[in-house]
C-alpha cells in the first residue's frame, strides 16, 4: 500500500528524533572524550533532545519537507531548528542541574554536529534523484547555455530530474567576463557571448560542437543576439530558446512522456532581433489623460487599432468603444477584452468612417473625450488596384471622423499616419498624406480659436501586422519556400507594434494641451514622427527568418526576387526634404512640419476627391490628388 502525507511525516519525524539522540553523545564524545555523563543522565537527555529538536522544527516545517528536492531554504531551515533545539537542550539541562559539562563550547559544537547530522541524509537524498545523469544509450543532445543566471541554474536542475534527459548542457556562455571559468552545477562557464565564435571554433576542433545552443536568458536582444545567431550559423548550430519559467517548474509528468516535452524549447522570433531599447514612457500622463473618460477606436480590429484598444482599456476609461467595418475581427477584439477588462464598460459597433451621417449620429450619441483614428486602408498594391476605395477610406473617412468628432465636442483626436505618406509614389501614401493635411489644418485653428485637437503620428511598418511581410514569410517558409522578395535593395523602418502604440500614447499625452516642454513646431501644424532605427533590408530579414527555422537560405530555402509592385518604393522616408526632423523632449518622438493650408480649403479638396470617386471617376480622382500632394505623380493615363 503506498504511503499517506502522514506516514511520511510521522517517518521523518522519528528519523529527525532518532537524529537528536545520536547527536547528543557525538556532541560530547567531540567535546570532551574523558569526560561522560552518569547513567542516569541518559534516561532525561535522550528524550529531551528529541523532544526539543520535534517542536523546534514542527515550527521550521522539517517533518514536511521532501527529501528528494529538498532546497537551500530547507537546509536553512534545517540549521535553524538545530541551533535552537541545541540552545532549549542545554537550557534546561543546566536548569535541571543533573550534570555540567566540563567544556563550555558543548552546546556550539552539539548545535553544529546536530546540523550537520540532519543535513547528511537530506543532501544524501536529494543527491541519489538528482545526479543520476543519462541511462546508457541515452540519445542526449549535447547543449550549450547562453546567461550564467537563474533560469541556468532551474534548467540545469530540471534536467537533474531526468532518468534520460533529452539534453547534456556542455558548458556555458556567459553575460558577464567575471564568470568566465567558474562552474554552475558542476558545467564551467566557457567565456562570454561576444567569445561565441572562438568557443565554437575551439569546441569544434575538439571535436566537441554542441548540438544546439540554449538561451537561458532574457536579456539578450537586438544586434547582440543577431551576433550569436551569426557565429552559430556559420558552424550550423541552431539556437533555441527556453521556455518561461513557469514551463520549467516541476510538475506532474504524463506517463510516457519526455524531458522535451516537458520543457519545450522554443524557436527564436524575428522580433527579439530587431528589439530596440526601452524608451521610457510617461504612464502617470497617458494614465490622467485616459482614466475615467469616454474613448472610441476607429480600425479597433486591426493591428494597431487593436494594441491601441488593449492599452487603453489597461487604464480605466469611463467606457471604450470599438469600431470597425469587418464583423469579424471586431468580434475577436471585443471578445478578447471582455475576457482580459471585465470591468471596462464596452461597446463593438460595426460601422463605415466613410458613413458621414451615420458617423454624426453615432458620436452624437456616445460622446467621446478621446479618439484613436486607426481605421484605414494600407496594403499599397491593394488600394492601387482599387485607388478610389482607398481615398474614401483613408481621406474622406478622416474627416468624416475628425468633422464628427469635433461637432459631438471631442476633446482630442489622434490621427495614426504612415511613412509612406512622405514623397509618396503610391495611392495609398498619397491619400494618407492628405489627411494629414487636413488634420494639421484642423489642428492649427484650434490651437488659434480653441476647439478639438489634433495630433497625428507618423510611424513606418508594424512587425507582425496584417499584410506585413513577417507573416507572409512564415507562411511561405510553412509551405517549404520559396521565400519572395521584391528586390534585393528594398528597405522598410520596423517596430514592433507594442512599442509604437506606447509612443502613440505618449504623442498623444504631449500634444493634447499646451505645456511648457510641448515642442514650438506642433504650433504650426506639425506632426510627431516616432524615431524607427534603422532601415533594414527586406532581403536580410527573410534570411534571417530562414536561419531562425534552423535552414540554410539559398539552399534548403529558395530567396526569389519578384519585382516592385505598383506604387512601392525601394526606400521609406520618415521626412520630407523640405519637412527636416525637429528633436523633443521625450525620447523615441521627433516632429515634421510638413507644409499645411487652410482647413476650409482642405475640406472643400477632399469633398472634390471624393465626389469624383463616388461618380467613379479614377482618372480625375488621380489627378485632383496629384495637384494637392505634388510630391505624388500617378501613372499618365490614370491607371494603377
Amino acid at each position: 500500500m503506498a504511503a499517506t502525507a502522514r506516514d511520511r511525516i510521522l517517518t521523518n519525524m522519528g528519523l529527525d528524533a532518532a537524529v537528536a539522540a545520536l547527536a547528543v553523545p557525538v556532541a560530547i564524545w567531540l567535546a570532551a572524550p574523558g569526560a561522560w555523563p552518569p547513567g542516569a543522565w541518559w534516561g532525561l537527555a535522550l528524550p529531551l533532545a528529541a523532544a526539543t529538536l520535534l517542536g523546534a522544527g514542527w515550527k521550521l516545517g522539517l517533518p514536511r519537507q521532501y527529501w528528494r528536492f529538498v532546497s537551500m531554504a530547507d537546509l536553512l531551515a534545517t540549521t535553524g531548528a538545530a541551533v535552537a533545539a541545541a540552545v532549549i537542550f542545554w537550557v534546561v539541562i543546566n536548569l535541571a542541574d543533573a550534570w555540567r559539562p566540563p567544556n563550555v563550547a558543548i552546546p556550539l559544537i552539539h548545535a553544529v554536529t546536530l546540523a550537520a547530522l540532519l543535513a547528511a541524509p537530506r543532501a544524501a537524498a536529494r543527491l541519489t534523484h538528482s545526479g543520476r545523469g543519462l541511462v546508457p544509450g541515452a540519445q542526449a543532445q549535447s547543449v550549450l547555455l547562453v546567461g550564467a543566471e537563474d533560469g541556468t541554474d532551474l534548467y540545469l536542475r530540471a534536467l537533474e530530474q531526468e532518468r534520460a534527459a533529452a539534453y547534456r548542457v556542455t558548458g556555458i556562455l556567459s553575460l558577464r567576463e567575471r564568470q568566465t571559468g567558474r562552474r554552475i552545477q558542476g558545467v564551467e562557464v566557457l567565456g562570454t557571448v561576444e567569445d561565441a565564435p572562438a568557443v565554437l571554433d575551439r569546441l569544434r576542433d575538439e571535436a566537441r560542437l554542441p548540438a544546439m545552443v540554449v538561451l537561458a536568458t532574457t536579456r539578450l536582444s537586438g544586434p547582440a543576439l543577431q551576433s550569436l545567431l551569426d557565429a552559430c550559423d556559420r558552424h550550423g548550430v541552431p539556437v533555441k530558446r527556453l521556455p518561461s519559467f513557469g514551463a520549467l517548474s516541476p510538475a506532474q509528468r504524463r506517463p510516457g512522456e519526455r524531458e522535451a516535452d516537458r520543457l519545450p524549447l522554443r524557436p527564436i522570433e524575428i522580433e527579439e532581433l530587431l528589439d530596440r531599447p526601452q524608451v521610457p514612457l510617461d504612464r502617470e500622463g497617458m494614465a490622467r489623460l485616459i482614466q475615467g473618460r469616454r474613448v472610441l477606436v476607429t480600425g479597433a480590429g486591426g493591428t494597431i487599432g487593436g494594441e491601441l484598444a488593449r492599452q487603453v482599456a489597461g487604464f480605466a476609461p469611463s467606457s471604450l468603444t470599438l469600431l470597425d467595418h469587418g464583423e469579424y475581427v471586431l468580434y475577436e477584439i471585443d471578445l478578447e477584452l471582455r475576457e482580459r477588462h471585465p470591468d471596462v464598460p464596452r461597446r463593438a459597433v460595426l460601422a463605415d468612417v466613410r458613413d458621414e451621417d451615420r458617423m454624426r449620429r453615432l458620436l452624437a450619441e456616445i460622446r467621446p473625450e478621446l479618439v484613436f483614428h486607426a481605421a484605414a486602408l494600407k496594403h499599397v498594391p491593394m488600394v492601387e488596384n482599387d485607388p478610389l476605395e482607398g481615398l474614401l477610406t483613408n481621406t474622406l473617412g478622416t474627416r468624416v471622423v475628425a468633422d464628427a468628432a469635433r461637432a459631438a465636442g471631442c476633446s482630442l483626436m489622434v490621427f495614426i499616419s504612415t511613412d509612406k505618406a512622405v514623397n509618396p509614389t503610391s495611392v495609398m501614401g498619397a491619400s494618407k498624406r492628405l489627411a494629414e493635411m487636413y488634420c494639421q489644418a484642423r489642428d492649427r485653428e484650434a490651437r488659434r480659436d480653441g476647439g478639438m485637437r489634433l495630433v497625428t503620428v507618423r510611424f513606418g511598418n508594424v512587425l507582425g501586422s496584417t499584410g506585413s511581410v513577417v507573416p507572409l514569410f512564415r507562411r511561405q517558409l510553412e509551405r517549404g519556400g520559396p521565400l519572395t522578395v521584391t528586390h534585393p535593395d528594398m528597405r522598410r523602418y520596423f517596430m514592433t507594434v507594442r512599442e509604437a502604440v506606447g509612443l502613440v500614447l505618449q504623442a498623444s499625452v504631449v500634444g493634447a494641451t499646451d505645456r511648457e516642454d510641448q515642442p514650438p513646431e506642433l504650433r504650426e501644424g506639425g506632426i510627431f514622427v516616432l524615431d524607427m532605427g534603422e532601415a533594414v533590408k527586406i532581403v536580410d530579414l527573410a534570411r534571417r527568418m530562414v536561419r531562425l527555422a534552423g535552414l540554410k537560405p539559398d539552399e534548403d530555402i529558395e530567396i526569389r526576387f519578384t519585382g516592385l509592385r505598383p506604387g512601392e518604393k525601394l526606400y521609406e522616408e520618415l521626412f520630407h526634404g523640405q519637412e527636416p526632423p525637429h528633436p523633443t523632449n521625450f525620447p523615441g518622438l521627433l516632429v515634421a512640419v510638413p507644409r499645411t493650408t487652410d482647413a476650409a480649403e482642405m475640406a472643400a479638396a477632399i469633398d472634390r476627391v471624393a465626389t469624383l470617386c463616388v461618380a467613379g471617376d479614377r482618372a480625375g480622382a488621380l489627378a485632383e490628388l496629384a495637384r494637392l500632394v505634388p510630391e505624388f505623380a500617378p501613372p499618365g493615363n490614370g491607371a494603377a
